[in-house]
């Protein structure tokens, strides 16, 4: 016979039975489950009595919210709890964080024994080891690793009586944004599209990114049925991402994503021309069937070819940006027309803005004047 400590401060006998057919272990027991029904519960086919009893032990401390548990027990109810509320793609990344960089470190210990010392240790750690290219972690996958174990104790603290998050006391590590934003220029970006063009498919994918602004997912998700060339309108509501070697078509990166942009008519010439060119495409099917690291690679190629700086695919969105704020459009009709809160647009670009403070000066001045 083994004991645990129930919620309520009892012991519960736990037992072990012997399947003499197979001679495999079984559990079976009774619990309260979280809407303070009993149950019955049976597991079989452990090859020990000790795994059973394990088991067993770990499934009641999983019901009982007992922060006594280990940290990789708790990480199966994190994951239950996380899993359905993300898209697939963002927690395909979390995962592998929290397989690869977080279990071997906290996995055995208990929840409520890991303190600020221990994530401190931890965060030492991640800075020591090195990727396969011998670097050690940029200061941005520093900052995103920190993120995913606060996440996790804040997780317990917040729904699991955790007493408090020992990764918020220990403090981060990293920055937000490690990189630096690139921009081309329309100079820059008109020498990279004369080089594409040998590459129709890839010409108008970039035409696409550069003057509508959109996401390389949003992109690859487009179709036929999105497009209205009498509006001269594209509907963004779709995202592509390739997942475990499939194609998925998933809801835009937040609620904001969802939009229609207006097209400038000679970009609407050129899809009309690219559809054209497709053989069958179907309404549903979709405008390019490329991949992400298809685009990296010609980026690549097209950067060399036009003699100009690299920068990455996502930064042409940002060039759009550029280009809108060099052009005087407001923040509130950038974002609108890019997917974000104007506040971030404001925030991030806030140095691309014409500064005001001058004029402000002036006009202040002058009011000053005419109040004596």
């Amino acid at each position: 016979m083994a004991h645990t400590p129930t919620t309520e401060g009892k012991v519960l006998i736990m037992a072990a039975f012997k399947n003499e057919e197979n001679g495999t272990w079984y559990v079976m027991f009774r619990y309260t489950n979280w809407k303070g029904e009993r149950k019955q519960k049976c597991k079989r086919g452990f090859a020990t009595r000790k795994d059973a009893l394990e088991w067993e032990r770990v499934f009641l401390q999983q019901q009982a919210s007992d922060m006594d548990m280990s940290f990789a027990t708790f990480v199966e109810m994190y994951s239950r709890d996380m899993k359905t509320r993300l898209r697939q793609n963002t927690w395909i990344t979390k995962e592998n964080i929290i397989n690869t960089k977080i279990l071997p470190f906290f996995g055995n210990r208990r929840m409520s024994e890991i303190n600020a010392k221990d994530v401190i240790q931890w965060q030492n750690e991640m800075m020591r080891l090195r990727g396969k290219d011998g670097r050690p972690f940029s200061a941005t996958y520093l900052k995103t690793m920190h993120n995913q174990v606060s996440a996790i104790f804040n997780h317990a603290a917040r729904f699991y009586d955790l007493k408090s998050n020992p990764a918020a006391k220990a403090g981060s590590v990293g920055k937000k944004e490690a990189k630096n934003m690139l921009f081309w220029t329309k100079e820059e970006y008109v020498k990279f599209a004369g080089a594409m063009m040998d590459k129709p498919l890839s010409f108008y994918a970039f035409e696409m990114l550069y003057w509508c602004g959109i996401r390389m997912g949003e992109m690859l998700a487009l179709t036929p049925a999105g497009f209205n060339f009498d509006k001269s309108t594209v509907t963004i509501s779709k995202s592509y991402q390739r997942l475990n070697r499939e194609d998925i078509i998933t809801e835009p990166k937040t609620p904001k994503s969802n939009r229609t942009i207006k097209m400038p008519g000679f970009l609407c010439q050129e899809i009309q021309e690219h559809m054209k060119s497709l053989y069958s495409c179907e309404p549903g099917d979709r405008l390019f069937p490329i991949s992400k690291s298809y685009l990296h690679h010609e980026m690549d190629r097209g950067s060399k070819a036009a003699g100009v700086k690299r920068i990455r695919v996502h930064d042409l969105r940002h060039s759009h940006v550029s280009h809108l704020i060099e052009l005087g459009f407001s923040a509130v009709a950038i974002a609108d027309r890019v997917g974000h809160e104007s506040i971030d647009i404001t925030f991030r670009y806030a140095h691309l803005f014409p500064s005001k403070q001058i004029e402000i000066a002036d006009k202040l001045d002058v009011e000053r004047g005419e109040g004596f």
